[in-house]
């Protein structure tokens, strides 16, 4: 055999092994969906409530997905109806929501299961407007 063709099968052989050694995808996982909110919208509650005082949705706000090892392996933007929603491998993330512009504070974060094949609730946010 020819060096050039010896070469050739050498690393076409070498390209197969490590074909062979990468690990499949990770398959399975579900649809997290974040819905984020802002109130209270009028400074007092009445009861029954007023449905022109509910919570309202919070566009553009930022949501940092992180795994066990507290990696950032997801970062959602909400819509203008306050909903974002992302594909994960399953396991244990913790929502970890970063300040908007106008409201108060920061919202808290939140731990959620990713099981194979289940869709999660879906889990809401929620945010401090500052109207009291």
């Amino acid at each position: 055999m020819r060096p050039m063709a010896m070469r050739l099968m050498l690393a076409a052989l070498a390209v197969l092994a490590l074909v062979g050694c990468t690990p499949p995808p990770a398959e399975g996982g579900a649809t997290i969906r974040v819905v984020a909110v802002a109130g209270p919208t009028c400074p007092v509650v009445s009861d029954p409530p007023d449905p022109a005082c509910a919570d309202r949705p919070v566009e553009g706000a930022s949501i940092a997905v992180l795994d066990e090892g507290g990696s950032e392996v997801a970062r959602l933007v909400t819509d203008a109806a306050g909903e974002a929603s992302a594909e994960l491998p399953p396991g244990r993330y913790r929502l970890e929501p970063q300040p908007v512009d106008g409201l108060m504070g920061t919202a808290e974060g939140v731990e959620l299961a990713v099981a194979d094949g289940v869709d999660p609730a879906p889990v809401t946010i929620a945010y401090d407007t500052g109207i009291r």
